[in-house]
């Protein structure tokens, strides 16, 4: 190996051509220095955990037509929404339980189970954790109460059509799971009577 000045000539060539980059790059950008290189750098992996929620597909008759409840909620990750009310569980409960106790908290009316329907899964990330959720869903018949009492987590809760839901309903499971209910609706799968529920909107 030639010697030059006491350093091997090949780390000249290296540390040349290191100035050749330096001069192509302040060609493009005068004054800017080359990105230095990233050694080890990691990509930061996601925490993964499992979440589950229960509510209800809440249905009334009204003049012999099928109504459901729906609930507006503003949230910062989704905007405006319109969804059917569910909740999550507290200690010891049962999944019905979570949905009876959530559907009347949510809409301020007091409600029955009929049967149970699908239940919805989905993904999401939120604080550096990506959460598998699986949302429990009843077909609900409405007893009593009144809308004007529902809690915090709706804006606004209201009655509507089934065939207004296809359009107001922002996620596309929901849509998809008010399509089965309706479908047992349809098919007499709910009592047709007059809900003693109040028909405020």
């Amino acid at each position: 190996m030639a010697i030059a000045d006491g350093r091997p000539a090949t780390r000249r060539r290296l540390r040349s051509a290191e100035a050749g980059d330096r001069n192509a790059v302040d060609q493009l950008e005068p004054g800017r220095e080359p990105a230095p290189p990233v050694r080890g750098a990691r990509v930061a992996r996601l925490r993964h955990a499992v979440a589950t929620s229960a509510g209800g597909i809440v249905i009334r008759f009204q003049n012999g037509t099928a109504q459901l409840v729906v609930g507006r909620r503003r949230r910062e990750r989704d905007g405006i929404t319109w969804t059917l009310p569910k909740g999550t569980p507290i200690p010891r409960e049962t999944t019905e339980e979570t949905a009876l106790r959530e559907v009347r908290e949510e809409t301020g009316l007091e409600v029955r189970i009929i049967r149970p329907l699908d239940s919805i899964e989905y993904t999401f990330v939120q604080g550096g954790t990506r959460i598998h959720k699986t949302v429990h869903y009843f077909l609900m018949q409405s007893t009593g109460g009144d809308l004007g009492r529902h809690d915090h987590e709706f804006d606004d809760v209201r009655w509507i059509g089934f065939d207004e839901a296809r359009e107001m309903l922002t996620f596309d499971t929901e849509r998809a799971l008010v399509a089965r209910a309706a479908a047992i609706a349809g098919s007499g799968g709910v009592p047709d009577g007059p809900s003693t529920a109040s028909p405020s909107a």
